[in-house]
């Protein structure tokens, strides 16, 4: 009896991570071909109406979006947690008096562990952190794609656009969270079991924004994101990288090699650990110098290694490990 019920809770979490993956994968290119197949039949006028509420609509998801906490609160997002697991580590307040944002590293294939502390309520953020939201910004480009715009924006996903952030931190009051993943499409080709390398050298808008809006910066990493897939990481100045980067810079996002553990897409059972860092008290400046935003960006990134060297033993990594910043 024991092992059918573990079984059973196996294939519950299976199947919950499985429809994630397809989500992330493909439910935008479904809804786009789905749209188009139905402009060609008697049932035409459902996708006209659709689009033409589109327009109407276009600047919802940079203007708060519509954010649901049943979506968030769905017992599915429980079980795939629970599939790695992803746990959600507190080392610091965060005052619900004041607005952040947060940078999340690294990006990994899917970034499962923001999405699943940031994204849903899964693991407890709202619980551990009381009277501050988090809002996870995406690529901006998703939110362009009928219907799957309207799913993303029940989950409480928002754009990873200016106008956006700027809406979040000065339209929407006091205790919100701006979760950013800051090496974005880049940060995903070099994402490797055992391999800690965060794109941010040369990341430094989020920094730029904090300061102009009086925003604090609080420093994340996802212990074991890089190991839930094997990716064959191409050569840097080979044919295929350089396909790669020509797709990022013309889609947003990177084409990535990769396979999981069971039925080629299924990630590995690694457990992910987010360790929340403390926040960087940040002053509001109107228009900060290009000074100011290299003296926060460099104590970022200082907060960001300390938090990683503290954190890594707890979270299964060798003393001898090492994040390497580009």
């Amino acid at each position: 009896m024991e092992k059918k019920s573990s079984s059973t809770k196996d294939f519950i979490e299976s199947i919950s991570v499985l429809q994630f993956i397809f989500t992330f994968l493909f439910m935008g290119v479904a809804c786009i071909i789905l749209m188009g197949y139905l402009m060609f039949t008697s049932l035409w006028l459902l996708p006209m109406l659709y689009l033409s509420w589109q327009i109407l609509d276009w600047n919802t998801p940079e203007s708060g979006g519509r954010r649901t906490a049943f979506v968030r609160n769905w017992q599915m997002w429980k079980h795939m947690k629970n599939y790695f697991p992803v746990k959600l580590v507190k080392t610091a307040e965060l005052s619900p008096s004041k607005n952040y944002i947060v940078g999340c590293h690294p990006h990994g294939i899917m970034s499962v562990g923001a999405f699943s502390c940031f994204g849903t309520e899964s693991c407890g953020f709202a619980e551990a952190f009381p009277g501050v939201r988090s809002c996870l910004a995406i690529l901006a480009g998703l939110f362009r794609i009928p219907l799957y715009r309207d799913y993303i924006m029940s989950a409480g996903l928002y754009p990873v656009s200016k106008a956006s952030i700027e809406h979040l931190l000065t339209r929407s009051g006091v205790g919100n969270a701006v979760v950013i993943i800051i090496g974005g499409a880049e940060e995903s080709l070099s994402s490797s079991p055992g391999v800690n390398t965060v794109v941010m050298k040369n990341r430094k808008g989020f920094v730029k924004l904090a300061l102009e809006y009086g925003a604090d910066l609080v420093p994340v990493y996802s212990f074991g994101e890089n190991d839930l897939f094997r990716q064959v990481v191409l050569p840097d100045g080979s044919p295929g990288r350089r396909l790669q980067a020509l797709f990022k810079r013309a889609m947003g996002f990177a084409p990535c090699l990769f396979k999981g553990e069971r039925w080629f897409f299924m990630p590995y059972r690694t457990p992910v650990t987010t360790v929340v860092g403390s926040p960087i008290a940040v002053p509001k400046v109107a228009s900060p110098s290009q000074e100011q935003v290299d003296h926060y960006h460099q104590l970022y990134m200082e907060a960001l290694t300390t938090l990683f060297h503290q954190h890594k033993e707890s979270c299964g990594l060798a003393d001898t490990h090492q994040i390497c910043i580009t």
